[in-house]
């Protein structure tokens, strides 16, 4: 599956989602960076790499998988908002040193922030390769994270379906 592709099934489903509720044509850029970082906090919570006073371990891999899925859909729609999927974007997949997951959160946030204040291509893309460096850092592949992606689109749209 390639970036393409993904776009492709955001739109898709952003088009499904504004159409359901009476969206279509407003301007969701300011409520669909709120909810990428809450995602990125649900994120956070779930790994618990934060929460030094506790001995509970961090969720299954494949709960953090998904919640980290969920922030890739709020990349992807800003994206798309902002017709960045027409330019060429990477995805980084060498390796590097791997970071403290707090202060690769910490770094995600203050992408996030960066972007929503200019909504620039370049903070766009930092933010993106900044997202996909905490995924790495969280042991997942890119394969991993395009199954997960397909899985839970198919799961979004079940969900407004049924009303969510």
């Amino acid at each position: 599956m390639e970036l393409l592709e993904w776009f492709d099934m955001q739109r898709q489903l952003d088009h499904y989602i504004e159409s359901q509720h009476g969206l279509e044509n407003k301007s969701l850029l300011k409520q669909r960076t709120l909810a990428l970082l809450v995602e990125l906090s649900e994120l956070a919570n779930e790994t618990r790499c934060f929460k030094f006073w506790s001995k509970k371990s961090p969720a299954s891999k494949a709960i953090i998988l998904e919640e980290f899925v969920d922030g890739v859909h709020f990349i992807l729609s800003l994206g798309l908002a902002l017709g960045y999927d027409k330019k060429i974007l990477s995805i980084q997949t060498e390796e590097q040193k791997q970071a403290d997951l707090t202060y690769l959160f910490l770094e995600t946030y203050a992408c996030i922030q960066r972007f929503s204040e200019s909504m620039s291509f370049d903070d766009y893309e930092t933010l993106f390769q900044q997202y996909f460096l905490l995924g790495r850092s969280l042991g997942f592949s890119l394969e991993e994270v395009q199954k997960a992606y397909k899985e839970k689109n198919e799961v979004n749209y079940e969900r407004q379906q049924t009303g969510y």
